[in-house]
């Protein structure tokens, strides 16, 4: 399969991740980053903000979606601290895994991807 990723958007050119839930149940606009295709499918970014159930806070969290037309599930999170990925079930080891959190990590610090 190509390393490339097209913008996920609509005709109208909004991000198509812009409607509906996320994973975890909250709103899909809430957070929302940006999101990137590969193959049939989407993946979005959003920032949970920080961990606050412990003090002082937490880092900041963030997490990554995959909608692959069945609605959306959990692929990753991960804090701004250290990057480290915390991957959800067959996530964990995918050949994918790198490039997800490349595409993620250049939403979230602004720059293009590599």
């Amino acid at each position: 399969m190509a390393e490339t990723a097209a913008p996920a958007t609509d005709s109208d050119g909004k991000p198509r991740a812009e409607c509906g839930r996320r994973s975890d149940g909250g709103p899909s606009t809430v957070g929302f980053l940006g999101d990137f295709a590969r193959g049939h499918a989407l993946f979005s970014v959003y920032r949970l903000g920080p961990d606050q159930t412990r003090y002082p806070n937490g880092p900041c969290e963030f997490l990554i979606d995959c909608d692959d037309g069945v609605g959306p599930h959990e692929v990753c999170r991960f804090d701004d601290a250290d990057f480290a990925p915390a991957w959800r079930g067959s996530w964990n080891g995918d050949a994918w895994c790198g490039w997800l959190l490349k595409r993620a990590k250049a939403l979230i610090t602004g720059a293009p991807p590599d």
